[in-house]
């Protein structure tokens, strides 16, 4: 089959286009989700001519099936469970999948925020960038984050998705952009020429304008 996308930019500039009528306004920030959200994040924030920032979120997948999730965490030790799942792990499992995953998402935020202040989305429509929608448990958790972190309304913008995932996410964010919903959907990868592996100097150069 022939890619959607030709690679991560021109995608973000077909969701530009779409979330129009948020360009300029003065408290919207653009949110990219690591790794490979944020280059298509960077097309978004300059076409709405809104800040760039990244959010950070780790899964908590549980210990014998790491791809299903019962949480997640996020910036200064938020903590988001899905009770109904959650409450079936012992707290010692929880406990060592959370100091995991937190120890690597704070690596990362080491890395990727290079200095700068803490992320705070107080009152902020946060405009949350993928470069897809598979299982769609990132996304979910990385909504629970940025309500966490007091964004008024959050807006999540992926250019490509799974139906199943689309319809979920379109009951947990207050709107969702996701201009391609095909139905044999696979893997985000088929939906681009260029779907490389995005760095962390990649991440940072995009973050610091040098990218």
């Amino acid at each position: 089959m022939n890619a959607t996308y030709r690679d991560r930019t021109a995608a973000g500039t077909v969701l530009a286009d779409l979330l129009a009528p948020v360009a300029g306004q003065p408290d919207v920030v653009v949110l990219g989700l690591v790794r490979g959200g944020v280059p298509v994040a960077a097309a978004v924030a300059e076409r709405l001519r809104a800040p760039l920032d990244v959010l950070v979120v780790r899964k908590l997948g549980l210990p014998q099936a790491p791809e299903v999730a019962f949480g997640a965490v996020g910036p200064g030790g938020l903590r988001v469970l899905n009770e109904e799942i959650a409450g079936r792990l012992d707290p010692a499992e929880i406990d060592t999948v959370v100091r995991v995953e937190t120890a690597e998402l704070e690596r990362r935020e080491r890395r990727y925020r290079a200095g700068r202040p803490p992320l705070r989305l107080d009152d902020r429509i946060a405009v949350i960038v993928d470069d897809g929608l598979a299982t769609g448990a990132t996304a979910r958790a990385a909504v629970g984050v940025a309500r966490q972190l007091g964004a008024r309304r959050v807006v999540l913008a992926v250019p490509v998705g799974a139906p199943e995932a689309y319809a979920v996410l379109s009951r947990t964010a207050d709107e969702l952009v996701c201009p391609a919903r095909p139905a044999d959907f696979g893997a985000v990868s088929r939906y681009y020429a260029d779907f490389h592996e995005v760095s962390d100097e990649e991440v940072v150069a995009l973050l610091t304008g040098s990218g």
